[in-house]
């Protein structure tokens, strides 16, 4: 396993800029309406300093399998493509589009990467560090329970996503 790459390392290596804050903001307020305990304007405005809004042009690996993960993402704008390389062949996993998110479980578990992320198409992302994360629950904790909810709302998802396919796969279903 390699050392985990912080998100200043990984922007570098894939050429990331800088993107309107406020922008981003919206885009991932209006992808993330609805829900049990939606996030509001005001919750989404205390959420902002906490996040870095970047664009990422195509082809570029955001996540590397293996890793431990140091950050998280949420795709705002384009598509992410999700690979897992194994010792005989490579599986295309999934494609990750607007309001999904990238390595949240390696961000809350400490826990190596399970797949390679490349941007099929450009990209603007919303992203998370460990230290972010980290200063949001002690900075405000109310703020950090509406976001790991959330979080949690979409493992559970991709969980039970998952389990259909494979009770597809041994004929359960």
């Amino acid at each position: 396993m390699s050392d985990a790459a912080s998100w200043s390392q990984r922007a570098a290596q894939v050429g990331a800029v800088a993107h309107d804050a406020e922008d981003g903001l919206r885009r991932l307020a209006a992808l993330w309406a609805g829900g049990r305990r939606p996030f509001d304007a005001e919750s989404m405005a205390r959420l902002a300093p906490y996040l870095g809004f970047v664009r990422v042009g195509a082809g570029k690996r955001l996540i590397v399998q293996d890793e431990p993960g140091e950050f998280m993402i949420v795709v705002l704008e384009g598509m992410v493509v999700v690979e897992r390389q194994g010792a005989v062949a490579n599986a295309r996993l999934a494609e990750v589009r607007p309001g999904d998110v990238l390595g949240e479980m390696s961000l809350l578990d400490a826990g190596p990467r399970l797949s390679h992320c490349r941007t099929a198409e450009p990209c603007v992302l919303a992203v998370l560090e460990t230290a972010q994360l980290l200063a949001l629950m002690n900075d405000d904790a109310h703020l950090a329970l509406l976001l790991l909810a959330a979080l949690a709302r979409r493992l559970s998802l991709r969980l039970r996503q998952t389990s259909t396919r494979l009770s597809a796969l041994l004929g359960d279903a």
